[in-house]
């Protein structure tokens, strides 16, 4: 927290003119722009300075989200980073980041509802952006305090700086913080409209994040709170329904996607599913674009030579929650979850919406690779590491080393993008949406609350149901639960959301309340990676045969195995909460200091 966080706010002042409220919006980068004293007479110019909110100021966050809520929980490997063994400290580069653009989310979300409130547009849009703001303001400090644990309020930016005192805050205790968060979501939801398309914020997107909140905040002090829990039932039974349980009144719901794989693919721009989620696009504006295939995909995905994650890959102990083994032979492989193709994709799979339609190659008289005038449809993982008319950029071996790599966050290549969205990607830029809060994430919070409510196992007809429809998507033809247990839900919670940077948070909730059972899990996963899984998948590639024991060029032997040897980390009840960067401990030196108890009630309003 620093007052060099303020370069992302500054761009509020300087904006370009947006889309119409409600309607399609981020399709285009923004052009005309325009001087804070000038601007935000008009409902366009109010829309398109929230616009900013859905993508710039997260862009620093994005490898911070995925290290600490997957390979800090244990759901991808990624070599000997610090958040794989838990050697994580306040010099961590990507820490650092992640901060920064958490508070650059605030910053920017107090001074344009200030200008948005004293500007010039309608009552209605007024409201609208003025709400979308303190969503997504909740939002920046739901990862806060989910992270760091106490930190400061900074309710009005403009007012610290004037009075000399933005660095000079003192952390807030995290069950404060927590109440300031349902105060600031509480706001947005008398603001927003109640509903909204194609990925606007409204009412729904509001109450599913307070529901989450409540959930997490129940915990906070030691022990559950059953009244936290009972309002983290009422708003998310609120959102799944439509139908306001104080009032009778009710709106058309939102809907599970029939598929689960629709969330995630380019067309799941446009997925109601995906409630709250970063929209980015491609500009001229560097921090407006996803970059996250960058860090995960596999080199040569794209035709823009921006891809190194082939050497990580999602861990071993997520695949056997999946009940999945990279050892197992493919072709007797059963994948009754289709979540877990939709997550991860190993020797034996092809992810049909992944390269829809590219040039096969033939080699020429001379061993030249020629196009052939074929082309191929889906990602085909096997064929993509061994076969150049596959795709002449095959480096001819397997490099994850957990056997799989990731489908999640993966928009394919150029030729994908402009088929769904009729724009191109460019080197570390596309447009494929990033959510971070999905309906059946609300449908699962529901399940827990619930659970937790009576004792650890409900048979609630409604909590029960929310779980069923979660899981019933995802394995076709399952069983339906009459009862469900905690174990149920969480279990459920990991294999629906897996490395959607979130699973880090659920321990943190876990541990708030029940830390050794945290603790334990953790320790007890398998985070390490295998041997000679190179050998075993480029044999079965060029033989057929499936083969864990082979034999490398001077006959010794190379049997695939798992790499048991590391000792499991050291996790201890201070892991839960991550240390400040060093910055801001240097430009804040209250944050080395205890929390102070604050009636955010009484002291903030909006």
């Amino acid at each position: 927290m620093k007052i060099k966080s303020l370069k992302y706010i500054a761009a509020a002042a300087v904006l370009g003119l947006g889309m119409t409220s409600c309607e399609d919006f981020l399709d285009r980068p923004t052009e005309d722009s325009y001087v804070a004293s000038g601007y935000y007479k008009t409902d366009a110019q109010c829309i398109a300075a929230v616009d900013y909110l859905y993508n710039s100021p997260w862009y620093d966050f994005q490898r911070g989200f995925f290290k600490v809520g997957e390979v800090l929980s244990g759901n991808y490997y990624w070599g000997d980073s610090p958040y794989q063994n838990f050697s994580l400290n306040s010099n961590d580069e990507d820490l650092q980041k992640m901060s920064y653009s958490l508070w650059a989310v605030n910053g920017h979300s107090n001074i344009v509802r200030n200008y948005i409130k004293n500007g010039g547009a309608s009552e209605g849009v007024k409201n609208q952006t003025m709400g979308e703001c303190l969503l997504w303001k909740a939002m920046a400090y739901f990862y806060l305090v989910r992270t760091f644990g106490d930190v400061p309020i900074v309710h009005d930016n403009g007012a610290m700086i004037e009075a000399g005192d933005y660095n000079d805050q003192p952390k807030v205790q995290k069950a404060d913080v927590y109440e300031y968060i349902v105060m600031t979501l509480e706001k947005a939801i008398e603001l927003l409209p109640e509903q909204c398309t194609d990925g606007r914020l409204d009412k729904d997107c509001a109450r599913g994040l307070l529901a989450k909140v409540y959930l997490q905040k129940a915990g906070v002090t030691g022990s559950l709170n059953k009244e936290d829990l009972q309002k983290a039932v009422e708003y998310a039974t609120h959102v799944i329904t439509g139908k306001d349980p104080k009032t009778g009144v009710e709106h058309t719901p939102r809907e599970l996607e029939p598929e689960y794989a629709n969330c995630f693919k380019l067309e799941g721009n446009k997925s109601k599913e995906n409630m709250i989620a970063w929209r980015w696009i491609v500009s001229s504006q560097w921090t407006s674009q996803n970059s996250l295939q960058s860090d995960l995909g596999m080199t040569g995905m794209d035709e823009f030579g921006d891809q190194w994650g082939e050497w990580n890959g999602p861990s071993v102990d997520l695949q056997d929650a999946f009940n999945f083994n990279v050892l197992e032979n493919p072709a007797s492989r059963i994948s009754a979850d289709t979540r877990r193709a939709a997550t991860m994709m190993t020797v034996g799979d092809v992810v049909p919406y992944l390269w829809r339609e590219t040039d096969l190659y033939e080699y020429n008289d001379k061993k030249e690779l020629v196009p052939s005038g074929q082309k191929h449809h889906g990602f085909d993982y096997m064929r993509f590491e061994y076969d150049k008319t596959y795709n002449p950029a095959a480096w001819g071996q397997h490099r994850s080393p957990t056997g799989a790599n990731l489908v999640k966050h993966m928009y394919g290549n150029n030729a994908d993008h402009l088929a769904v969205l009729g724009s191109s990607a460019d080197r570390m830029a596309y447009s494929l949406c990033t959510p971070i809060l999905r309906l059946a994430d609300v449908y699962l919070v529901l399940a827990e609350a619930q659970v937790l409510i009576d004792g650890g196992q409900t048979g609630n007809k409604v909590a029960v149901d929310a779980y069923n429809a979660v899981r019933s998507r995802a394995i076709k033809g399952v069983a339906q639960k009459q009862n469900i247990t905690f174990d149920d839900v969480w279990k459920e919670r990991r294999l629906e959301l897996a490395c959607e940077g979130d699973r880090w948070y659920d321990f943190v909730r876990l541990a708030y309340y029940n830390p050794s059972r945290a603790i334990n899990e953790l320790k007890s996963q398998r985070r390490n990676s295998y041997w000679n899984l190179d050998a075993m998948f480029k044999t079965y590639f060029e033989t057929g045969q499936w083969q864990l024991v082979n034999k490398d060029d001077k006959g010794n032997d190379q049997t695939a195995m798992y790499d048991d040897q590391t000792e499991a980390p050291n996790v201890t009840e201070a892991s839960f909460t991550i240390p400040f960067p060093m910055e801001d401990l240097t430009f804040n030196p209250h944050l080395k200091e205890d929390p102070v108890h604050v009636d955010v009630r009484a002291t903030y309003s909006y």
